[in-house]
Parts: structure tokens; C-alpha cells; sequence
């Protein structure tokens, strides 16, 4: 009973349904003492419509769907019971309360997988794909992540680590019970196999800035002098008025952060607060940020007034991006002629963020420098930071073992570098990853999952 958990697992908040999910031996005799049945036995993978009782009153708290899935054939292995109810707050919190007195425990975040992991139910990288799934913000980052659960990844790394088990064989056996080295024409194919391992595994970690571009996407910040439109950019790009938009200059004194996308690419975008010398403390403080989200922006849009000549305080902007991914967006076309010329400069645009004129041209633009690979739905891509650097890990080892054998080192030497490899591989998956890595990885996750 003590190792049974139970968590929300649907978001916090008012909602036509809500989810608590329990996981764990005691599971179903929890659900019983709630139902005040103690013969429910309902049947796996069917609902049954079940009224869920007050523990200290016995009245009546809500009518409820129980679902019971059975240890083995279950998500996380063991008994698991997920309880639907009205989505009221006070409701899923007396439900998660009554089974905290009933012996379960608040699970921790992402434990219901880490149990799933345990029970042999998936691997790491499945389990990842799970976390990475419910925080697509994409279609096609949310395809990937379905890939990678459905054990893509998993599949892909599989031969490669078989490959090179098969060569540890040999070296190992090598060392054990042959008194002579191996005979050059063997290494010469223990080498093809190597540098055939270590190119699979490079291709594979080279997808990487691919898939963190869908994963991740562009941090994008809109700067510029006050009044020269851009919390009127901000909203023509989001579709809707999430800025507030004055003539009063200063009007946006603190950043604005909002999220879309261009084209299956996730877009973080920035509203700052116009870069201008103030006396206004809080003003003064909002472009100090905007200076910070400049410095840490993929790309910078900077905007101009073209109703106005180029200023003092454009040009000192101009000189703080010169060295920083930029495009320059030149404003209010609908007033007219514009009055700005930037000879020479071809990250120019001219736009109207009042009509529209010139955002689509605006978006390609803003993802064009990113798109230095093929993104589609024909090829897996690698995503995860940590997938990515273990790959490297173990292609850097196989070449370190292929330069060891050029300079005819012993196999035990040989052989310190393919063990590497393959312990970083099999991090990937789960198999050789150590607990405090997993409690770090699964700390990532929500409660509920």
C-alpha cells in the first residue's frame, strides 16, 4: 500500500472532466474503500460508472468513470486506476486527499513513467519522447516525439550496438584466449566496421540542429525606438492584440513574450521596451532588458519608422546589432513613400504592421537563416540535447579506438574506447544510465505523468 501513488493527471483548474491516476499494488483496495464497495472488481479496460463517496461523511462527492488497468498490461506495469470525475478543483482535491489517507503517496514528477522505465514497459528514449510529446509545440515536433515513442530511436541504435558488441567480442576473446595479436586482415575488417559505426552515428547526431529547431525553436526580439510600431508588429504577427498599442512613447516598458509559429517552426517572440536614454526609473529598467534579450535573442528584428529620416537613437541601435543575426524591418508603409534608404543593407523589408503589407515576406525571412537542413516528415531527427552529446560521445570514442589501432596499441588498450562507446550509447536508452541520471532526467516531467 505505502508504494502505491496517485496524481493528477489532467491540468489544474475548472474543466468538464478531470483525471487522477493511481499506480501500485494497493491501488485497487484504495478504490474500493472510495466507492464503499468492497467487492468491486471491475473488469480491465472498461469503464464502470461508479459514485465516489466522502471518507468522513459517507456522503455522496461525485459520480464517477473508473477505469482499472491491470499489473503487466498496464502503462507504468503494475495496477493502475484512473478515476473521471467533474473537472472541479475542490472535487479532484478531496479524491487525491482520500487516497493519500488511504495509504497511496503524492507521486513525483514523472513517475508514473520513471515505473513504466522499471517495469520494462519502455526504454529511456521512449519515456522522453513522452515529456518531449505533451510539450510539442509544433505538428511536426509533436510527429517526431510520436516517432521516437513508437521506439524509432530506439530501433536505429539497436544494430549500431549489436555491431559493436560483436567487435568487443572478438578483442575480448582476443585477449583471453588467443596468446598471438590479431591478424591484420582481421583488423583491417574490425576497422571498416568501426569507421562504418562511427559515420551511422555521426549522421545520426547531425539531425540535431534540425530537430532542436523544431523542438526549441527561434527566440525573435522585436527592438527599436519607442513609436516606431512594435507591439503593432507583435500582434499582426500573433494573429491577435496581446500588446497594447498607444501614441504615448514608452508605452511597452517591460518585455512581452509570446508563442507561434512560421512554417512548423516554433517562434518565441519578444516585444521590447523602446531603446531611448529616460530619467524614468521603471523605463530605464525595461530597456536594460531589452539590451539582455538582444544579447540572447537568435535573431534580432530591429524596426524602423519610414514616416521619419533615420534618427540619432537608430543608428546607435544600428551599432549595438552589427555584429548580432539581424533583419531590418522598415515600418508604416501605409503612410506613404518611405523616407528611410538603406543602401547596400539586403536584410531590409518594408512592411506595414497596420495592413499587413510585407508579414508574410517578414516571416520567411525570420526563419530563412535557421532552415540549413531539409525539416519534413520523412527523415527521424535527433531533438534531445542529451541524445545528441551522447551520440558524439560515442562516435568521438570509436575514432579514438580506430587512431589506437592505426598505432598497432594492444586490444585491451583498443577496447577502453568501444566499451565507452557502448555504455554511451546504451544511455540513450536507459540501459546503463545511472539512477541519479534518471531522477534528474524524470524531474522534467509533470506530476502526472
Amino acid at each position: 500500500m505505502k508504494n502505491t501513488i496517485v496524481a493528477l493527471a489532467t491540468p489544474l483548474g475548472r474543466s468538464g472532466i478531470g483525471v487522477i491516476r493511481l499506480s501500485g499494488a494497493g491501488s485497487l483496495e484504495i478504490v474500493r474503500k472510495l466507492v464503499h464497495d468492497e467487492k468491486f472488481s471491475p473488469k480491465p479496460r472498461f469503464a464502470a460508472l461508479k459514485k465516489i463517496y466522502d471518507l468522513e461523511t459517507s456522503e455522496i462527492l461525485d459520480e464517477t468513470i473508473i477505469t482499472y488497468f491491470q499489473a503487466s498490461n498496464s502503462f507504468t506495469g503494475e495496477d493502475v486506476i484512473e478515476i473521471s470525475c467533474h473537472g472541479s478543483p475542490v472535487i479532484l482535491r478531496q479524491i487525491i486527499d482520500f487516497c493519500l489517507k488511504l495509504d497511496a503517496r503524492m507521486a513525483d514528477a514523472g513517475e508514473f513513467s520513471l515505473r513504466a522505465l522499471a517495469n520494462g514497459r519502455m526504454n529511456l528514449s521512449q519515456a522522453e519522447a513522452i515529456r518531449d510529446l505533451i510539450d510539442a509545440q509544433s505538428i511536426a515536433s509533436a510527429r517526431q516525439s510520436v516517432r521516437q515513442l513508437r521506439g524509432e530511436l530506439s530501433n536505429q541504435l539497436q544494430p549500431l550496438k549489436d555491431d559493436l558488441l560483436d567487435i568487443i567480442v572478438v578483442l575480448e576473446s582476443t585477449l583471453e584466449f588467443v596468446e598471438d595479436d590479431l591478424p591484420d586482415f582481421q583488423m583491417e575488417i574490425i576497422k571498416e566496421k568501426l569507421l562504418k559505426i562511427a559515420d551511422q552515428t555521426g549522421k545520426m547526431a547531425s539531425t540535431f540542429q534540425a530537430g532542436k529547431l523544431l523542438r526549441e525553436g527561434i527566440k525573435v526580439a522585436l527592438v527599436g525606438r519607442p513609436n516606431v510600431g512594435k507591439s503593432s508588429l507583435f500582434n499582426a504577427l500573433l494573429g491577435h492584440e496581446r500588446a497594447i498599442v498607444t501614441e504615448i512613447a514608452g508605452t511597452t516598458r517591460d518585455q512581452l513574450h509570446e508563442r507561434f509559429t512560421i512554417n512548423n517552426i516554433p517562434i518565441s517572440l519578444i516585444d521590447t521596451a523602446g531603446l531611448r536614454e529616460t530619467s524614468d526609473t521603471v523605463e530605464s529598467i525595461g530597456v536594460e532588458r531589452s539590451k539582455r534579450a538582444m544579447a540572447d535573442a537568435d535573431l534580432i528584428v530591429v524596426l524602423l519608422d519610414g514616416s521619419e529620416n533615420l534618427t540619432v537613437e537608430d543608428k546607435e541601435i544600428f551599432a549595438q546589432i552589427e555584429d548580432l543575426p539581424h533583419l531590418i524591418a522598415v515600418n508604416k508603409n501605409d503612410l506613404g513613400q518611405s523616407k528611410i534608404e538603406l543602401n547596400g543593407n539586403s536584410n531590409v523589408l518594408h512592411i506595414s504592421a497596420k495592413t499587413g503589407e510585407g508579414l508574410e515576406e517578414l516571416q520567411k525571412a525570420i526563419i530563412e537563416p535557421f532552415s540549413l537542413q531539409e525539416i519534413d516528415d520523412t527523415g527521424f531527427l535527433i531533438s534531445d540535447a542529451r541524445h545528441n552529446d551522447l551520440l558524439l560521445r560515442a562516435k568521438s570514442e570509436i575514432e579514438t579506438s580506430l587512431h589506437l589501432i592505426d598505432e598497432k596499441m594492444s586490444e585491451e588498450i583498443i577496447l577502453i574506447g568501444l566499451h565507452n562507446a557502448l555504455r554511451y550509447l546504451g544511455q540513450i536508452t536507459g540501459e546503463t544510465t545511472t539512477e541519479d541520471m534518471l531522477t534528474r532526467i524524470f524531474s522534467t516531467f509533470c506530476i502526472g505523468k
